[in-house]
Order: structure tokens, then C-alpha cells, then sequence
């Protein structure tokens, strides 16, 4: 049975510390690296819902997307939400991993598996990494569809492929208008605009989008056509690929390690007008 050290490097490998991004908080953040690991529960959030889920469960590590502390903290008490979910951690003996921009940046990694989920055949990334000679890793991905679809008909496609949230996606351009090139970007990515319009792609699907960057984009020409997701739903799909990778290392190290992808739908949004105030199911 391997230890948390072992199942750390092996996410290491996965997806090393040094392509996170300067201000990012990554790497572990509780846990003893001589303890057992057997179970491991991934998540995009590290919130109660989740270290219950995994207490319940019997995990023995949590891989999470988004950093519990990204900006430091200089007390973990249980009076706060952060401070419970270390005591509760603790408690139960689960550790938590973090896999932030590393895992944006990664080949593969939360764009790839983005541009997986809805549909699309990867052709690059969409800002390259300087540092991989392959030219495969980088920020956001540029993805073909095998035929072109109506951008109502993509924007479908892409509600179906993404687990279901109270905001779904938001669209902006000619329903009707030809779709075949795309960009991706999971979690929030309207700071990238100079990119995708340089891209020479018909549509961009990302989240967080916020309304002058938005406009802009569309005013710009060419016009772009724009989907606009829920940030934790652009970023879950990245969860079963890691678990798969993870699975793929412990088999060849001959671990018996088992993974579990949550389904909790930990996006902040639980609700919009004039739909009922009924959460959403994942799926």
C-alpha cells in the first residue's frame, strides 16, 4: 500500500509544482507523508460538502483544483469555514493535495479535458509554454469539431457534455451562425481575448466572462462568438481525468489505490430567475 509521499510524487509527476503560476498555492496542504493511502476523493472545491463526502466515504486523501489558502492565512481555528475544514481533515486523518494552475497548464490538463467533454478534436494550446519544446502544454487549448454545428446547436452540445449548473451557458452571437474552431479555456478566461481573437477561431468557451470584456470581444472583429459557463463546471471534467491518470501510475507501481471523482455540485450559484429554487442534480 503506498504512502501519501508516494501518491504525491506520482501527482508531481502529473502535475509538477513549478508550471503553477507565481501567486498560485499548490502542493500539499495537511497530512502526514509516512500515512496510508487507499482511498483518494478529487474535487474542484475543498469546502465542508466535500471533506464530508470524503469522511463518509473513508478517504484518505482529497486532490482538489481550487487552493484552500491561496493568499496565506496566520490562523487555521475551527471558527472559520477554512480553519473547520482542516480540523475536520485532521481529524479524520485525510489529506489534502492541491493541483491549481499546474494542472491548467499540464498535457493533459483541465483545458484538454474541457475541450474532450464537449465534443472538440485538439489541435494545440492556445497560449504555448515557452519551456515545452513539444509545444503541447500551455494555457487553454484550440480544438476543431469533427463537422461544423450551428453555434445553438454547439451551445447544446456543450450544456450536454458539462455537468448541469443553476446558470447553464450563456451565449453571445447569431444562433445560426457556423461553428467548427474553437478555443477553451476552464475557469476564467476573459483576459485572454487578444489570444483567441489571434487565434482565428469562431467560438470561445470559458467562464467568468464579465460584461465590458464581453462586449468588446463581440464589437472586435471578427466577431467571436462566446460561451460562457460555470466556472466550477468548466473545471470538473478534469476531475476523471486525473483520477484516470492517477489509477494509470498506481497500476504500474502495483498500488491498490482507489479514486472517486464527487459529484457535488460545489458552484456557488444554487439558483436563477424565474427557475424554481430547486439545485440542480449533477450529473
Amino acid at each position: 500500500m503506498p504512502k501519501l509521499s508516494d501518491v504525491i510524487n506520482a501527482l508531481d509527476e502529473l502535475y509538477p509544482p513549478q508550471w503553477a503560476e507565481s501567486w498560485d498555492a499548490v502542493g500539499l496542504v495537511c497530512g502526514d507523508p509516512d500515512d496510508e493511502v487507499r482511498r483518494v476523493l478529487f474535487a474542484v472545491d475543498p469546502v465542508q460538502s466535500v471533506v464530508e463526502e470524503a469522511v463518509a466515504w473513508g478517504a484518505d486523501l482529497v486532490v482538489t483544483h481550487h487552493p484552500l489558502y491561496l493568499r496565506g492565512t496566520t490562523s487555521v481555528a475551527a471558527s472559520s469555514f477554512k480553519g473547520r475544514v482542516v480540523h475536520t481533515l485532521i481529524r479524520a486523518g485525510i489529506a489534502l493535495q492541491v493541483a491549481h494552475t499546474n494542472a491548467d497548464h499540464a498535457d493533459p490538463g483541465v483545458s484538454d479535458a474541457l475541450a474532450e467533454a464537449v465534443g472538440l478534436r485538439i489541435t494545440g494550446p492556445l497560449i504555448p509554454d515557452p519551456s515545452d519544446p513539444a509545444g503541447r502544454r500551455g494555457t487553454g487549448r484550440i480544438g476543431e469539431l469533427p463537422e461544423p454545428l450551428a453555434l445553438a446547436d454547439f451551445a447544446a452540445q456543450v450544456a450536454a457534455g458539462l455537468p448541469a449548473t443553476a446558470t447553464g451557458v450563456r451565449v453571445a452571437g447569431d444562433p445560426q451562425r457556423p461553428i467548427r474552431r474553437v478555443a477553451v479555456c476552464g475557469g476564467s478566461g476573459d483576459s485572454f481575448f487578444a489570444e483567441v481573437r489571434a487565434a482565428g477561431v469562431d467560438a470561445y468557451l470559458t467562464a467568468d466572462l464579465r460584461h465590458h470584456p464581453a462586449s468588446e470581444a463581440a464589437e472586435a472583429g471578427p466577431g467571436i462568438a462566446l460561451l460562457d459557463a460555470a466556472h466550477w463546471a468548466t473545471e470538473w471534467p478534469w476531475l476523471r481525468l486525473a483520477a484516470r491518470d492517477l489509477e494509470a501510475a498506481a497500476v504500474k507501481a502495483g498500488w491498490d489505490l482507489t479514486t472517486r471523482v464527487s459529484t457535488l455540485v460545489t458552484d456557488p450559484w444554487t439558483a436563477h430567475a424565474p427557475m424554481p429554487f430547486d439545485p440542480p442534480a449533477a450529473r
